[in-house]
């Protein structure tokens, strides 16, 4: 799509420099648009600069210089010179080196530009899909200034920082992928039809769990007013020249044309609307890999015919994704496609998109290479941190900090409770919710349990201790974040309780006939005698008297419910005896004066009988 005020945004991660102190400080770095940047994380290492084959053209073995770094050393980031060959070949031979990183500084001294992969061919489409390591350009100044250092003996180390390269302001990521549907287009179109179908299953976990909004888009360019009647124009272009795509084959007299490939990406988009419209917007990775594995341009299936089928297969609705696709001769605007020409100009921190494939993460356009693992990364770094859905912390993607000395946090190792949360850009250290109750504390070496319910987490911090079937616990369960001794103890209430002698403190069995025995948290007390002990009047009464006020309290109880139960019986009788008289009264009085309440009782007395 032609441009006159084409808006390029590079996309940079933060360089800074550790030492030596003379040139140490902050820089700015593009991230090269191959390799796997480390989105969410960083890098630290130690700059070197090779004393031959300095621009990285030819493979480093050949001058016997090696990368690889000893054991317990720092990754060696490799510094090389801009130009003479492509950037992802000097990336890669240092790659082969050992190097963990690559920087190339600028030989002119000019704005910092995007190291894009070179155009497709037979030699370096291997190489591109193996490289693995991030790699930046740097201004010339600046790599002059690194030179120096490394040349004047001192060591240079250095911090590369992606962390900060995507966005995360919210719990839902939103991105977008720029593609084509032609698979004719070379190395670049075999590597994006090879990352949608390993992608999807991630893709569709993210899109049904809510944790991101995904859109499809494809780019299209317009001919020029003057052509729009020409060969060309009419081979690539559908509603009059509106909506373009290049020739597949690039050749317009064989194999498929351009606007059949603008007529798929119409029909991709609508499939992608009508299945977000019914609430299952994930369908659309579904469409894209089925057609790519059944119509493909190869076997002459790149048609209509078989697109209706693979929409009929997954059970969406051919006519709204008609009506949707409108009429590709018209000659006036297609809305979808007129939106998707509109999305491609670049707004906010996003450029215009003019490469393809384009992957865009929360409005920032995604450099490295398109491939699952890392364009996950990419995708995981966009969450603000501790909202990252599980597939973010697999060990795939990162690391678990929490498992090297528990991330520094408080942990509780007998209840097996810790404040570590991981998270994809490192950990957090916050007291956790367990069982319903809130640990409070900093997180890193204090967490106590609070509120209701404490006293079920390890007794609350606090004492406890069990002894011939009796337990005690210091734990008091009011929400109150304290330990108390029980009664019969005294202590901290936290490290220990000790038993209390009632007896010797003289705190119980006071009656003259009582003899008092300390028992753990508690005591006995017993009489001498006949004598039975009363605990709640701390006395000792005789047995016999005892037994005989048990004996008439029976009696009285039983007589009380024997008189309740006859007068029951009686009120039972006397309501019904009642209830009888009053209907033979009223059958009685019915035969002579009929009652207002019922019907004339009919009189059979002078009947005449056959």
């Amino acid at each position: 799509m032609p441009s006159s005020m084409a808006r390029f945004v590079v996309e940079k991660n933060s360089l800074r420099v550790t030492s030596p102190d003379k040139i140490s400080g902050n820089y700015n770095s593009a991230i090269g648009n191959f390799g796997i940047p480390q989105y969410g994380g960083s890098m630290a290492g130690n700059v070197v600069y090779p004393k031959d084959n300095q621009k990285g053209c030819k493979e480093f073995d050949e001058s016997g210089i090696s990368f690889k770094s000893k054991p317990g050393a720092l990754p060696t980031i490799v510094l090389l010179d801009r130009g003479s060959c492509f950037f992802a070949l000097k990336v890669w031979n240092a790659q082969k080196a050992g190097a963990s990183a690559v920087l190339v500084a600028d030989d002119v001294e000019e704005s910092l530009i995007t190291m894009d992969t070179p155009e497709e061919d037979g030699s370096s489409a291997k190489y591109i899909e193996d490289i693995t390591i991030p790699s930046a350009l740097i201004e010339k100044g600046f790599g002059e200034t690194l030179k120096k250092a490394i040349r004047g003996g001192d060591m240079v180390n250095a911090n590369l920082d992606w962390r900060e390269s995507v966005p995360h302001p919210d719990d839902r990521v939103e991105y977008e992928l720029w593609s084509n549907s032609n698979d004719e287009c070379g190395v670049k179109c075999d590597m994006l039809m090879e990352f949608v179908k390993d992608f999807k299953g991630a893709a569709q976990i993210l899109e049904k769990g809510g944790y991101t909004q995904f859109t499809p888009h494809y780019i299209t360019w317009y001919c020029p007013q003057a052509f729009t009647l020409s060969k060309q124009c009419k081979s690539q272009c559908i509603n009059h020249g509106r909506y373009c795509a290049p020739d597949p084959e690039q050749d317009f007299s064989t194999g498929y044309d351009g606007k059949d490939v603008v007529i798929e990406n119409l029909r991709q988009l609508c499939v992608f609307k009508v299945a977000n419209e019914s609430g299952k917007p994930w369908v659309w990775w579904d469409y894209v890999t089925d057609f790519q594995i059944r119509c493909p341009m190869k076997e002459k299936k790149y048609n209509k015919e078989c697109a209706d089928a693979v929409i009929r297969s997954l059970g969406l609705d051919i006519n709204k994704i008609e009506k949707c696709m409108g009429d590709p001769n018209a000659d006036s605007d297609n809305p979808v496609l007129k939106e998707e020409q509109d999305a491609q100009v670049g707004k906010g921190s996003r450029g215009d998109v003019t490469i393809l494939p384009t992957l865009v993460v929360n409005n920032r356009q995604y450099r490295g290479k398109l491939e699952k693992g890392a364009v996950l990364k990419a995708i995981c770094s966009g969450f603000e941190e501790t909202t990252e859905p599980a597939v973010c912390l697999s060990t795939d993607v990162e690391t678990n900090e929490c498992l090297d000395n528990n991330g520094g946090c408080w942990r509780d190792k007998i209840a097996n409770i810790t404040a570590c949360k991981d998270t994809f850009r490192g950990r957090v250290c916050e007291c956790p919710l367990v069982d319903g109750v809130q640990f409070k504390g900093d997180g890193y070496t204090t967490c106590q349990a609070s509120g209701p319910g404490r006293c079920k987490i390890q007794n609350g911090g606090c004492w406890h201790e069990a002894r011939n079937g009796h337990a005690f616990s210091a734990c008091q369960d009011n929400g109150e974040v304290r330990c108390q001794c029980p009664v019969g103890f005294t202590g901290d209430g936290v490290k220990n309780c000790e038993d209390i002698d009632e007896c010797k403190e003289k705190k119980a069995c006071q009656c003259p006939e009582c003899t008092c025995k300390n028992t753990w948290g508690s005591y006995d007390c017993s009489c001498s005698g006949d004598l039975l002990y009363i605990r709640d009047h701390d006395a000792c009464i005789s047995k016999t008297a005892s037994q005989g006020r048990s004996t008439w309290s029976a009696f009285w109880v039983i007589m009380i419910g024997l008189v309740l139960a006859a007068g029951g019986a009686y009120l039972v009788y006397k309501y019904r005896i009642r209830a009888y008289m009053d209907s033979e009264i009223r059958a009685i009085m019915a035969q002579y004066m009929p009652l207002d309440s019922q019907a004339e009782v009919p009189n059979h007395v002078n009947d005449e009988r056959a």
